[in-house]
């Protein structure tokens, strides 16, 4: 099947022709047909299959009829990362070319006043992330009652990130009769009940199983001790044929860490993580993409949607805590039908999660070694498993003599060492001191009421009859000059 048989354009055709691209992905051949029908679309399939041209390309051909108006956009595509939208609204500027639509990038981390100007002029497509779109809804900024088609993209991450509050809250602002695209790499149960009260009888489109590796990867992974981490990578990336990689971690603080470390052994790195600035993130990105970097040290803001074209080679310094993770990470590589390769280095502590991703996989991971790095201890594997994945620290030697030493030392607590020289230091007391609350003697009409530990409140104090004593005014007893009589005047 080739892109003319779907019933795109010729305009279209010609934009796709010229990216190089000759017969549609298997996603993209079910899904387009349908969209072009004005079909609502429930896709699902795995990472780098081209879920993103599957919608822009029939968007770029049902908007090409029609003019937008001020502030209030034609279609909507929401995207969880600034980087997923960005990747968006690249595909729109490719695939859309040869036609006069036009386009806004709602993002967070850049300035208002562009993105406001563009709005104001007018816009076919607006893609966002969900924070900074309503926050341009507050403002009266942008009105979403013309919007013809939603694209609700990358739908379990939008999940996982905690943004699908968000979402509901703009789709209520949207009108009721619309088409609805809806893309996720995963459909677990939830994810469908959310797809259910946005979509109307969907198509629905599943190209592949859920959360499956692409067979055009190649994966291994190294089991070595966590101290071995940096020199094993190191190895590995004069071994492979690298072009370029990604080189994943799971925490910010190791991905400076570890690009700090790569640098120094003049390896031409670059570091991408979610506390950079908007405007680094997206220079760091195209930098990479341009061949400048060819090696990106990210977190997992780089593991969805990050289209590179010819990336040979993906690492996974850390494995991800959670198994879908795994498979975006390397997703990265092998896309659009060419070969990649994924290395995964994993310490005793990370075995659980190794088991996890294998498990999901439904197979296990091919396993290699290296010859100048030794595999993990037995002990340390054993200790790993005992404490659930902490590492134990080696106790220090102590001598015999010290031991017996400090058994023969009486123990002492901290404010007994701390009191005893001070206390040594003061000169005895000679002169008797009475007790701090010695008790007063009582007399004999004091005997006769019953001691209290403490008095009553005011409202609560009876009489010697037991009845409660009214309260007048602020006090327990009716002032003298109340009571006096008054003289009646004649």
């Amino acid at each position: 099947m080739r892109f003319a048989d779907l019933g795109l354009g010729p305009e279209v055709l010609k934009a796709v022709e010229e990216a190089g691209y000759l017969e549609p992905t298997p996603i993209q051949a079910q899904a387009i047909p349908h969209i072009l029908m004005g079909r609502d679309v429930l896709g699902t399939a795995q990472t780098g299959t081209g879920k993103t041209a599957g919608f822009t390309l029939p968007m770029i051909e049902i908007l090409a009829a029609g003019r937008a108006k001020a502030r209030m956009p034609r279609s909507l595509i929401i995207e969880p990362t600034r980087e997923l939208a960005d990747q968006v609204a690249r595909n729109f500027e490719t695939y859309g070319k040869f036609h006069k639509l036009s386009m806004a990038l709602l993002i967070g981390g850049v300035g208002m006043a562009e993105q406001e100007k563009r709005l104001d002029r007018g816009v076919d497509v607006l893609i966002v992330t969900p924070g900074r779109l309503l926050d341009m809804i507050e403002r009266g900024k942008v009105m979403l009652t013309g919007v013809k088609i939603l694209v609700i993209d990358e739908a379990d991450r939008m999940m996982d990130m905690g943004f699908m509050p968000d979402v509901q809250k703009i789709v209520s602002y949207l009108p009721p009769i619309r088409q609805t695209l809806f893309f996720s790499a995963t459909m677990p149960p939830e994810m469908r009940r959310l797809a259910d009260s946005f979509l109307t009888n969907p198509k629905e489109v599943a190209v592949a199983p859920q959360a499956t590796a692409a067979a055009t990867v190649e994966q291994a992974i190294l089991y070595i001790s966590a101290g071995d981490k940096r020199e094993a990578l190191r190895q590995l990336l004069r071994a492979e044929n690298v072009r370029n990689a990604i080189v994943f971690c799971n925490r910010k603080r190791d991905v400076n860490l570890l690009h700090k470390s790569l640098l120094k052994h003049g390896l031409n790195t670059a570091e991408l993580h979610g506390d950079m600035a908007q405007s680094a993130r997206m220079a760091t990105l195209e930098k990479f993409k341009n061949g400048e970097i060819s090696m990106l040290v990210a977190s997992d803001v780089a593991a969805r949607g990050l289209d590179v074209q010819g990336l040979s080679h993906v690492f996974n310094f850390d494995v991800p805590i959670h198994a879908e993770d795994y498979v975006h990470r390397i997703g990265r590589t092998g896309r659009a039908g060419q070969s990649g390769h994924a290395f995964t280095l994993a310490t005793p502590a990370e075995r659980k999660y190794v088991t996890a991703i294998e498990e999901m996989l439904g197979k296990p991971i091919p396993t290699i070694q290296l010859d100048a790095i030794a595999p993990p201890a037995p002990e340390e594997e054993e200790a790993a498993e005992a404490r659930g994945g902490r590492r134990k620290r080696p106790a220090r030697a102590k001598s015999e003599k010290a031991e017996t030493e400090k058994a023969a030392r009486p123990r002492r607590g901290r404010r007994e060492k701390a009191a005893q020289p001070v206390m040594a230091a003061l000169p005895e007391q000679t002169v008797p001191v009475e007790p701090p609350h010695a008790p007063v003697p009582r007399t004999a009409e004091a005997k006769k009421r019953p001691a209290k530990s403490r008095p009553e409140p005011r409202h609560q104090r009876r009489d010697e009859d037991g009845d409660e004593r009214p309260v007048i005014g602020l006090g327990d007893h009716v002032p003298a000059f109340l009571m006096r009589p008054v003289p009646l005047r004649g």
